[in-house]
């Protein structure tokens, strides 16, 4: 008798896996109000065995924020984040054109209507990621905060108007971006808050921060997985992201 999940399993090893992680270390780029991060060595191979310490911020290289981030209350914690909905087909929105033209490129409702266009509506369920190729200028920690001489940084992002529209019209679970936060630069520095990041912890759901390799995904018919230790308590935590291409 054939086993239909060991079939379902072979058959996703023959299709092409992206990496959607970087890799982090105590140099790499984060967050300025948080510290580097710090590996130590506990015990080395003349020991017996190697083994490590790490030291760093819940929301440290690619990772992933749970509702409680910014949102009080009974929200949810990393660990209570269920297995199936870390598992979403995924849809990438490209405007690594318009990041690139402008720094402080937001995205808003029209961008998703134009994307549609092409590609078909959103469906209900999934994992919306914004293409920026940010994340091209990783592992440069100054690329990243791209201050210009009144220390003000310019990095895109999402508007909340855009937000609103998919989880309210469109019925995503979850999104995802190259950058540190949700909210355009432009758009913090306006508000004063990352309210567009608000409105998304607040739907009871999680975003993926600082990905990679969003341009060698197709614009819908991927998968993503969000891999992230169970840390009981936790805001955030490093994620192993990776996409299945279809």
């Amino acid at each position: 008798m054939s086993n239909k999940l060991i079939e379902v399993v072979n058959l996703l090893k023959e299709k092409e896996w992206v990496d959607l992680t970087h890799a982090f270390g105590p140099d790499s780029p984060h967050f300025s109000a948080f510290p580097s991060a710090d590996f130590k060595t506990l015990f080395g191979h003349e020991d017996g065995f190697f083994a490590q310490q790490f030291s760093f911020a819940g929301q440290y290289g690619t990772h992933i924020d749970a509702p409680i981030h910014f949102v009080p209350g009974d929200k949810r914690y990393v660990h209570e984040l269920d297995l199936q909905e870390l598992v979403l087909p995924l849809v990438v929105i490209d405007k690594s054109e318009e990041a690139a033209a402008d720094p402080d490129f937001t995205l808003n409702t029209d961008d998703i209507l134009e994307f549609e266009k092409e590609n078909g509506e959103i469906e209900a369920g999934s994992f919306v990621a914004l293409r920026t190729d940010w994340s091209k200028r990783w592992p440069d920690q100054e690329a990243f905060d791209n201050k210009d001489e009144a220390g003000n940084s310019h990095a895109p992002g999402w508007s909340v108007e855009a937000l609103q529209f998919l989880f309210e019209q469109r019925d995503i679970k979850a999104i995802g971006h190259e950058t540190f936060d949700t909210d355009s630069a432009l758009d913090f520095q306006k508000n004063g808050a990352l309210i567009a990041e608000y409105f998304v912890l607040d739907q009871d759901t999680f975003q993926v921060e600082v990905m990679t390799n969003l341009d060698k995904i197709p614009a819908k018919g991927a998968v993503i997985f969000n891999i992230v230790p169970k840390a009981k308590g936790a805001s955030g935590f490093p994620v192993r992201s990776f996409a299945i291409l279809p």
